[in-house]
Formats: structure tokens, C-alpha cells, sequence
């Protein structure tokens, strides 16, 4: 199931002064540790009727104008950083930064706020938010008083099936900022993980076009979409039986006719493909497509196929990993090894926080909150709303607070985190069979 395997970090990356180490990963400067903790404290209630905010006010992809408000509002009130809304083209972006004007690496995190059509923050972005703010201040402060670069911050509005995050990429935001690495969370009721990797995905329309005649009367005369379009859907049932155990094939009829005695003209559906990598999702999408295209033969209709958006896999970068997992289990949490976390880690989910991952170095820090289900259920709205779910927001974004400190406070560090992206960029991703 895991297709691909890098290099565990070892001690030797790191060159501090004061270390502790937990777990046998990476070690982290124990001043960094307990200043952002405290920092974070200290404004744990300032965030949370902004956390609740966002998450009684639901709303769905480039639409999160309150949240965008919020957000850029505090923000604003925050001395040294500067605050552009509706950023890049978009109305519900923004952009903050922090710059301390010494020159080195800049680090950036990722902030999450749009909702789900009918279960509002079932995916909980009000967390991933307040994370991402959290771990933001905290770095910038700790900056100021460890005579360290600056810190972006990235409102990226549309994750659920709108690629915000890609819109920013394009339009050159991470490269405009000189973003040397890109930090992010995310909430669910599995063990934390440092080493979050999700699917690629994909999701296209499918549309037959035939000729419509009368069932009973004349079917001879008619070309039926719909036997097309169930031929297809009937194929991937088979092509499931030789799929790779990481291939999930998903998808719904949305136009199958609009009466039984007719032979249909028209017939549509939405279908998504994911893999565990981007290579082998070109793999599984090109098989995918032959079903749907011997269902065009077999009914002699006319078939076009609309890809809507794809998101790439994450791949987690280790070396910022081994950092996050020590400082997040200072801070009590209990991430196992390396190669435990990868297997915690892995998710048949998909984000556009992946393609980040393939633009430059990426985390994204996986934090378990007290629920009974998990992201895109009803319930899991539930608990992203509870103190306990703050609290473990806010100890996430503790750890991405040191992780991003480390990395400007070491150019070995640095060099490592780079030389894995470039290596993983060149050796290309999964197994593309």
C-alpha cells in the first residue's frame, strides 16, 4: 500500500545550542519549545471566539466572506504584520506577513476556513484556522526575540473541491513571498500523525449523447446514452476487481433519463479517481477512461468526458516531520517512529495542499480531536466545536510553530529539507503500473 519511502532524518541535521530530544526524532532548541508554548497560551482566548465564529458561520468554497473578515480584521490589529484581503484575484485570499528584515528563510503557513454544502465545518477548517493563525503569531514573535527571518500566512479560501490553494500557486503567491516551506494542519479522529500523506484525485463529468426515439414504438431508430453511460459504470465494477489496493474509483449517475419509455438521448454522470500518487493516478484514469469509452462503442453513442479538478498526493517532507514529531511530543502528544507515523499517516483523502507539496517542502500536521466519526460527517461539525478541540488546535500549532523556527534558525536543517524535495521530485512519485 505504501508505494514510496524516503529517508529517515537522523540527529547530525541538527546544529543548536540548547536541544532536547523525544522519541528519537529530530531534535528541537528547548527555548523555541517553551516560548512559542507560552506565547500560544497567552492568546488561547482570543482565538477561540474566532474559531467559533468561523464555524457557526459555515460557508462554502469563495464564498467565506465572514470568515475572510474575521480572519484579515485580527489580523490587522496584529503589530508588524501586513495584511492585504482579497489576494491574488480572489475575494476570500489574503495575505499576511511578518517580516523582520534579516535576510534567510521564509516560512509559510496555510489557513483553511470554507465549509461543506449541508454539514457546515464537518471538516473542521475553523481548527485548521486557528491552528495556522496560532502558529503563525507565535513564530513571528519568537522571530523577534531570537533575531530570526520572517513568517507568511496564507489565507487559502475553496479546499473542499475548489483548489484554492492551486489558484495561489499559479498565480505566483509562494513565489512572489521567496517561501522556502509551506506548514499546514488538519484535524480527524485518527492518532496524530506528523506525516500526513493523501490521494490524488481527480474528478471529471461523463456525458453520452445518442438519438431519442420511442421505446416501444421505435427503439430501433434511437441511439440510448443511458445504455452507454450504464455500460461504463458497469465496467468499472470489473476494472475494480484488478485496481491497486491505494485505487478508489467513485462516482453517481446525474442525468439517467426523464422517462421510462423513451430511448435516451442524453445521460450523464460525476466520477472521481484517486491513487496514492499522481503517477499512478494517470495510470488508473487512463483505465477508467476505456471503460467509459467501450461503453460508447457498445451503445453507439457519443461520448465526452470534462475534467472538473484534480488535486496532486501529498508527500510529506521527513525532515520537517522529524522536527514537528520531537516538538509535538514535548508538548505531550505521543507520534510514534518514522515509519509508524508514515503508516498512521496515510489517508485515502485528497486536498490541494498536495500540489503545495510538489511547489516545495511541506507538512501537514495530522491532530486527532475526541469525535465518534470522522471529517464529513454531521457529528465531526460536533466536535470541532468543543474546548477540547481548540486545545488540540492549538498544541498542533504549537509544533508547526517550532517546526518552521528550526528551519530558519538552521541552514543545515534547511539544505536537508530541500535536498529530500528535490530527490523526491526526481525520483517521482509511486508505481505507476
Amino acid at each position: 500500500m505504501h508505494s514510496f519511502h524516503q529517508d529517515i532524518v537522523d540527529d547530525d541535521y541538527v546544529n543548536v545550542s540548547q536541544e532536547v530530544e523525544h522519541q528519537g526524532s529530530t531534535a528541537v532548541h528547548d527555548g523555541y519549545l517553551n516560548y512559542v508554548s507560552s506565547y500560544i497560551d497567552s492568546i488561547s482566548e482570543i482565538l477561540r471566539p474566532i474559531s467559533l465564529k468561523i464555524h457557526d458561520s459555515p460557508e462554502l468554497k469563495f464564498e467565506e466572506f465572514i470568515a475572510h473578515e474575521t480572519l484579515t480584521k485580527f489580523l490587522k490589529t496584529r503589530e508588524g504584520w501586513k495584511v492585504t484581503p482579497s489576494a491574488y484575484g480572489m475575494a476570500t485570499a489574503f495575505v499576511a506577513e511578518f517580516d523582520t528584515g534579516r535576510e534567510g528563510a521564509v516560512i509559510s503557513y496555510n489557513v483553511e476556513y470554507d465549509a461543506l454544502t449541508g454539514i457546515g465545518h464537518s471538516c473542521g477548517h475553523n481548527l485548521i484556522a486557528i491552528c495556522s493563525i496560532a502558529a503563525a503569531l507565535a513564530a513571528a514573535s519568537a522571530m523577534s526575540k531570537f533575531s530570526l527571518p520572517g513568517v507568511v500566512l496564507f489565507g487559502t479560501p475553496g479546499e473542499e473541491g475548489g483548489g484554492g490553494k492551486i489558484k495561489l500557486l499559479d498565480a505566483g503567491a509562494y513565489t512572489e513571498h521567496g517561501v522556502d516551506i509551506n506548514l499546514i494542519s488538519h484535524p480527524g479522529n485518527v492518532p496524530d500523525s506528523a506525516l500526513v500523506r493523501t490521494n490524488a484525485y481527480e474528478s471529471f463529468t461523463v456525458e453520452y449523447f445518442g438519438k431519442e426515439a420511442h421505446a416501444a414504438a421505435s427503439p430501433w431508430e434511437g441511439v440510448n446514452a443511458l445504455d452507454g453511460l450504464i455500460t461504463g459504470y458497469n465496467a468499472l465494477s470489473v476494472l475494480r476487481q484488478q485496481t491497486m489496493p491505494g485505487d478508489i474509483i467513485q462516482g453517481h449517475i446525474t442525468h439517467g433519463g426523464s422517462a421510462p419509455n423513451i430511448i435516451h438521448a442524453y445521460s450523464a454522470g460525476v466520477f472521481v479517481v484517486r491513487a496514492t500518487t499522481k503517477k499512478r493516478l494517470v495510470v488508473l484514469r487512463r483505465k477508467v477512461v476505456k471503460c467509459f469509452e467501450a461503453g460508447a462503442q457498445a451503445s453507439g453513442a457519443e461520448l465526452k468526458i470534462t475534467p472538473v479538478m484534480a488535486y496532486d498526493d501529498h508527500v510529506p517532507n521527513q525532515v520537517l516531520g522529524g522536527i514537528c514529531r520531537t516538538a509535538f511530543n514535548g508538548l505531550g502528544g505521543e507520534i510514534p517512529s518514522a515509519e509508524l507515523d508514515l503508516i498512521w499517516g496515510a489517508s485515502g483523502a485528497s486536498t490541494d495542499q498536495g500540489n503545495v507539496s510538489y511547489a516545495m517542502p511541506s507538512l501537514s500536521l495530522g491532530f486527532k480531536i475526541e469525535s465518534e466519526v470522522g471529517p464529513h460527517n454531521p457529528g465531526f461539525a460536533k466536535a470541532a466545536r468543543t474546548r477540547e478541540a481548540h486545545g488540540a488546535a492549538l498544541r498542533a500549532g504549537k509544533a508547526l510553530a517550532v517546526t518552521g523556527l528550526e528551519i530558519v534558525g538552521s541552514e543545515d536543517l534547511l539544505r536537508a529539507a530541500r535536498e529530500e524535495f528535490e530527490d523526491m521530485l526526481d525520483g517521482g512519485k509511486g508505481e505507476g503500473k
